[in-house]
């Protein structure tokens, strides 16, 4: 079942790709007490998703915070070493903490899960963007497949 509207953030634990390596972060402690813009991703250095989707929100981190937004998040179905690269090579620094979701285990407990195996791909994210305020999501826009639209930085700023 995807998530919606009123529902709280599922509790699981993902890595976070930084500058100093993996480090591993619960759901509960990345969302707790904040307004969390969490944006997923079929896959780091993909076309849409670098040359549009996390350059929006890098370009627009300062317009988040003051909208109130404590974190934007990216994560993806990759490991927590590609998401730290991906991160360097797009200029995130502090502005979008990178998020590694390798098993897909929080991407399918939000209900997000995109399966590509025909496409040699795996279990991938869906791309899409969501709001959440101290655990509860608040917005939730999920892309239709193909499309780049309603979960891009501008979509969710006019959103908040």
């Amino acid at each position: 079942m995807t998530i919606k509207v009123g529902d709280k953030i599922p509790s699981v634990k993902i890595m976070q790709g930084t500058s100093e390596g993996p480090k591993e972060v619960s759901t509960e402690e990345l969302f707790a007490g904040k307004t969390v813009v969490l944006f997923g991703v079929p896959g780091a250095f993909t076309p849409t998703c670098s040359a549009k989707h996390l350059p929006g929100f890098v370009q627009h981190a300062a317009d988040f915070a003051k909208k109130g937004v404590d974190v934007v998040a990216c994560m993806s179905v990759n490991d927590a070493f590609v998401m730290g690269a991906w991160g360097k090579d797009q200029g995130t620094g502090d502005n979008v903490a990178m998020l590694a979701d390798g098993s897909a285990t929080f991407t399918k407990a939000l209900g997000l899960e995109l399966d590509l195996t025909p496409r040699n791909m795996g279990v991938r994210s869906q791309r899409f963007a969501l709001v959440a305020k101290n655990g509860v999501v608040t917005h939730v826009a999920v892309e239709a497949a193909g499309a780049f639209e309603v979960s891009k930085a501008e979509s969710i700023l006019a959103a908040l």
